[in-house]
């Protein structure tokens, strides 16, 4: 029996890889282990570690690994220090992370440096943050990838991966997608409370490498919703340096009208609200990745989704006051069609499977070494 921990620092890299741990544990040839951390336990953000034990699996393990600091490096440090400690306890044959956040750069540390096979879901990736030194340094201490698409793949081997550790399984999320998990909208705004017949999304992050200007975008932004006349269901930032400043904005939202706002929203619920909403707004990841699947018209502003893998017509605007003004000026007129992203066709988890039920996977050298092209 193998051992496979995945960890998981937010909602959405949940979302990414909450498939793939059901379908392992209905397996009996593998033992699954979830390292939960990070954001789940903040109840600011919505205590998401709730819906993770709602999956019911059977051995979940949290570890708080916020401090009285907001910097990444003492977050990734205390993250370390937890996983090494659990990873003695249980020892692992594989870490699985996903994406680009510090507690993925730890699980990755963990992993190379005391033997475990690293698994990592969504390298090869572009962002143009310090999100992507992140993402492509995982890449590096990990011995397997599973990947999004073929271009992810290609960067992978240009980065000098060998290519009998990349997998191309499409993006996991997109099971979920397209699946019959997602319930109905009045279900959904129900549980919710939302009375809005017609509504978008706003999804707003902060930048860290733009943090001194973070304040001034949030409030310009915050601004420009409260002076346009759609509804917005508003879900809070990733808890990344800078996202006090967004929260501070938020709140000359709250007793308005036009906005519900939210710490957090289920993933399958969000899913629903993103399929039914007019158009979705900010620079979340969710706008590259699942708005165009659904067809969702998108307004990205700023920089953090710059040069990220984009096969979808985007209204791209800048932080002023006057690009987001012109971007909603024109939304209800912006018609496209649902994209054909090469991001998988909803069967990752079986493919992610079939992977590690190979015994040629499991031969992997522990031992890394750059391949001359």
């Amino acid at each position: 029996m193998k051992k496979i921990l995945f960890l998981t620092g937010t909602r959405a890299d949940f979302g990414k890889i909450k498939s793939l741990i059901q379908i392992l544990e209905e397996k009996s040839e593998f033992e699954v282990f979830v390292f939960v951390t990070g954001m789940h336990l903040q109840e600011i953000y919505g205590y998401t570690l709730i819906e993770i034990e709602r999956c019911n699996f059977k051995n979940l393990f949290t570890f708080e690994n916020h401090t009285h600091e907001t910097t990444m490096d003492l977050t990734l440090a205390k993250t370390i220090e937890g996983l090494s400690d659990y990873c003695k306890n249980i020892n692992p044959d594989m870490i699985v992370v996903h994406g680009d956040r510090v507690e993925t750069l730890a699980g990755a540390i963990v992993g190379s440096l005391n033997n475990i096979l690293v698994a990592h879901i969504e390298g090869g990736e572009i962002s143009g943050t310090v999100d992507e030194l992140i993402r492509h340094s995982v890449s590096k201490l990990s011995h397997i990838h599973f990947v999004s698409n073929k271009e992810a793949e290609k960067r992978l081997i240009q980065m000098g991966e060998i290519k009998e550790s990349v997998f191309t399984i499409g993006s996991p999320d997109i099971d979920i997608m397209f699946s019959n998990q997602l319930p109905e909208l009045n279900i959904v705004k129900d549980y919710y409370e939302i009375p809005f017949r017609k509504f978008a999304i706003v999804m707003f992050h902060p930048v860290t490498t733009e943090f001194q200007s973070m304040q001034q975008y949030a409030n310009s932004f915050v601004d420009c919703l409260l002076k346009d006349n759609h509804n917005y269901v508003v879900i809070f930032p990733n808890n990344d340096l800078g996202s006090q400043f967004i929260l501070d904005a938020y709140e000359k939202l709250k007793h308005q009208e036009k906005f519900r706002i939210f710490p957090s929203i289920r993933f399958e619920y969000f899913l629903t609200l993103l399929k039914n909403s007019q158009f979705i707004i900010g620079n979340s990841s969710a706008g590259i990745r699942e708005a165009p699947y659904y067809g969702i018209p998108i307004i990205n502003i700023g920089t953090r989704q710059q040069n990220r893998a984009v096969h979808a017509d985007i209204i791209n605007a800048d932080y002023s006051e006057k690009g987001i003004n012109e971007a909603l000026s024109i939304i209800d007129r912006h018609k496209i069609k649902v994209s054909n992203n090469d991001f998988g066709q909803g069967n990752s988890a079986e493919l992610f499977l079939k992977c590690l039920q190979n015994s040629d996977i499991w031969q992997l050298n522990h031992q890394k070494q750059f391949r001359d092209s």
